[in-house]
């Protein structure tokens, strides 16, 4: 039987429409994100799409050494808990070691696995530690079926709150391919929900040499494609300005596009849950 996951007032998985995971690829400032985020909810508000609020405090992983990465754990939190508090959606960033682990427990609603680190298990055993719900990105590098370990190490923390995110298979030469079966297999092999990420899936990882390149034209085509093959929900990095992003520009969604995205999103899903 499918798992449902509960992450506040919001059920990921089983028959439940399509959750929405989005934000900025990493926090710039104080203000682009709250009103990135006050926006995001007003859509999703109106469309009735269930929200999780997303973006980095730090972007351990970036091209090159000098990359931004964001303002760093201490001011990311701050920033995060603030538009958690005041917008009352539930928030999700990422994790990247064993260190941090506590201290973004105290204000994340959802601790996020990067792909590049979803085989190391001393962070998701700390991770499945606090009790949060554990959200796993599946590496370029693994297989589907793979991600049942990854799935076990959060379990043996006694923890089975998790979600595992599809996020494309890297053939090397700076690309990456979506198997929209893998959606169905992780669903299969693990009981949990799958979320699919769309805007990393068009990522052109070290693309321009210095820093990562994108399609984000295709988006709205690989987005469709994972919420007719069942997702349980869609991870979209969207920014105001994505030509003026300091991280992932290239494969991000306009906040001015966004709506009409997903308008489609919901028609679909409400065909594949009559179906």
């Amino acid at each position: 039987m499918a798992k449902i996951i509960n992450i506040g007032k919001i059920k990921v998985g089983g028959k439940n429409p399509f959750v929405l995971i989005a934000g900025p690829c990493v926090i710039e400032d104080r203000a682009m994100v709250f009103n990135t985020a006050k926006a995001i909810k007003q859509i999703t508000s109106k469309l009735r799409i269930p929200f999780i609020f997303k973006a980095s405090y730090d972007k351990a992983n970036r091209t090159s050494i000098k990359s931004f990465r964001g303002p760093g754990i201490e001011k990311g939190l701050e920033i995060l808990k603030d538009v958690k508090q005041k917008l009352k959606v539930p928030i999700l960033s990422d994790v990247h070691s064993v260190q941090e682990i506590e201290q973004a427990a105290d204000v994340l609603d959802v601790l996020q696995i990067p792909a590049f680190l979803s085989r190391q298990t001393d962070l998701l055993v700390a991770a499945g530690k606090t009790k949060k719900v554990v959200n796993i990105k599946k590496g370029q590098f693994l297989a589907p079926g793979d991600m049942t370990q990854a799935v076990k190490k959060v379990e043996a923390a006694k923890n089975a709150q998790i979600l595992l995110t599809e996020r494309g298979t890297s053939f090397g030469y700076n690309n990456l391919v979506s198997d929209f079966r893998s959606i169905a297999i992780m669903q299969e092999t693990t009981g949990y929900p799958v979320i699919f990420d769309a805007t990393h899936s068009v990522q052109q990882p070290g693309g321009l040499g210095t820093k990562s390149g994108g399609s984000s034209e295709y988006v709205p085509l690989l987005a469709r494609c994972a919420v007719a093959a069942g997702c349980d929900g869609i991870f979209i990095e969207v920014h105001p300005n994505p030509k003026k992003a300091l991280s992932d520009g290239p494969n991000m969604v306009a906040l001015k596009d966004l709506e009409k995205l997903l308008k489609q999103l919901v028609a679909i899903g409400k065909a594949v849950k009559k179906s």
